[in-house]
This record gives C-alpha cells, structure tokens and sequence, in this order.
C-alpha cells in the first residue's frame, strides 16, 4: 500500500472537493475511506493499492475531471 500527496492548482469552489473524490473513488485500488481533498491547499491525500492502479492513473482522473497537477509525493506505508 502507498499513499499519495498530490498538489493542484488552486481549487475555485468547495464543490471541486466532492467532484475530484468522486471522481478518485471509482477507481480499482483507491481506498476510498483514505481520500481527502482540501481546498485551502488544494491537496489530494489517499491510499492505494499500487498492484492496482498508479499515481499516474490517479492524476489522469483528476486531469479529466479538469483540474491541473502541480506535482505528486508518494511513499510506502
């Protein structure tokens, strides 16, 4: 299991929380229970399971969704 921190460009609305874990949740691998999205910092925090998904399988989601990464931190828990 890992757990990923990434940045994006600043949020605009709090509905932007909902739609980008929404959007995360779906994913095989994503521990749902682990997503937080702020929107003071606009940082995604989650867990995953990376024999499932990757970082940049995560970050295409949150692209398509419309929203822009800035950068990832991912490290082993």
């Amino acid at each position: 299991m890992k757990k990923a921190m990434i940045q994006l460009e600043p949020l605009t609305c709090p509905s932007c929380m909902l739609k980008i874990e929404g959007g995360v949740k779906l994913l095989e691998g994503v521990e749902s229970e682990s997503i937080n999205v702020s929107f003071n910092s606009s940082k995604v925090k989650l867990n995953f399971d990376d024999s499932k998904v990757s970082v940049d399988e995560i970050e295409k989601v949150i692209t398509r969704l419309g929203y822009e990464v800035k950068k990832s931190q991912v490290k082993d828990i």
